[in-house]
């Protein structure tokens, strides 16, 4: 790897590594082996992939002379272009620690919201941009000067390969103490994006509604005859993170109002139906509607379940209520 013509190898391998562990965590994998995927592609590659674009040389121990006419000086100034291995290494986890929560961010305004396959998508396509950018970047640079990496620049620990100014101290306690640092915040961070904080689970229940124009009162059909079958459709949408069975039960009640009170004087069952839905879905499902009173001062009152209702439904023991007021000819 010393050879200059692979000056792009790691770069390359960065876009390669970066498609690999993205298609293995969105295949579904889970456990251990989804966190041991995530953590290079949160702690390392992107800053690695920025880091690299804006240092595409190498270090030096070039020496610029002082205009000791100008200045007085005599002493010459050590000029160091690139960044030694510790140096990359630790920017490239602060940077990547830094575009985390900026792709965080971005995921948030996106259909799919803050869950793990925006970030993972965003992530990928800017450590990619990031890396062909690197390329272009290095490629300019003269070839004396451009970074090729090999094992000694890869390496985040001090070397005896180079002099530095930790050369009269013993090195290990540095190493060890580098080594563990960054397991534990490679394990941490990692762990924390295959395993994101779930919000608590929650089923929505809607009525279907008609198109809204200016010459209607109600955006559901509010108007029955009595005897005569008409369809109420509802949706259901199931976020509680695993498959959920529900029953819908549909009763229509003659109700009166005395301000906020709400009186029901007489129920009676329409419709009853079960559905099984996964998590993260909708399904609509059709309630049949068969009105056996008249009047105005009516209601339909949709209760949703968790598996099998009671044998006495209620508002009171549901878990999702819609009333819809209406009027039966």
């Amino acid at each position: 790897m010393s050879d200059t013509n692979w000056w792009f190898f790691d770069l390359a391998a960065v876009i390669a590594v970066t498609g690999v562990l993205t298609f293995g965590i969105v295949s579904g994998v889970i456990g251990p082996v989804r966190t041991v995927l995530a953590i290079p592609l949160v702690l390392v590659l992107p800053g690695y992939a920025l880091v690299s674009a804006l240092f595409p040389d190498k270090p030096n121990d070039d020496y610029q002379s002082f205009d000791t006419e100008k200045t007085g000086l005599g002493s010459p100034l050590l000029v160091s272009g690139g960044l030694e291995a510790i140096e990359r290494t630790v920017l490239s986890i602060v940077f990547s620690v830094a575009l985390v929560p900026a792709i965080t961010l971005f995921a948030a305004v996106t259909p799919g919201g803050v869950t793990l396959e925006p970030i993972l998508i965003g992530l990928s396509m800017l450590t990619v941009i990031l890396a062909l950018l690197a390329i272009g970047t290095r490629y300019r640079c003269p070839a004396d000067r451009r970074f090729v990496p090999s094992v000694a620049s890869i390496s985040p620990f001090f070397t005896r390969d180079r002099p530095s100014p930790y050369d009269r101290v013993n090195n290990r306690p540095y190493n060890v103490a580098i080594a563990v640092g960054l397991v534990l915040l490679l394990a941490s961070s990692g762990f924390a994006l295959a395993n994101p904080p779930q919000h608590d689970g929650f089923t929505e229940l809607s009525v279907e509604t008609k198109n809204v124009t200016g010459n209607i009162d109600t955006m559901y059909d509010s108007t029955y005859t009595a005897g005569a079958s008409q369809e109420l459709a509802v949706t259901i949408t199931n976020q509680e993170h695993e498959t959920q069975r529900y029953t819908t039960v549909v009763l229509l009640q003659r109700v009166s109002y005395e301000g906020d009170n709400v009186t029901v004087h007489e129920s009676t069952a329409l419709d009853k139906e079960a559905v099984t839905v996964a998590d993260g879905e909708s399904t609509r499902q059709p309630l049949e509607i068969t009105p056996t009173m008249r009047g105005s001062e009516l209601r339909l009152t949709v209760l949703l379940y968790e598996g099998d209702p009671p044998a006495e439904p209620t508002v009171d023991n549901a878990y999702r209520v819609a009333r819809l007021p209406i009027e039966v000819e």
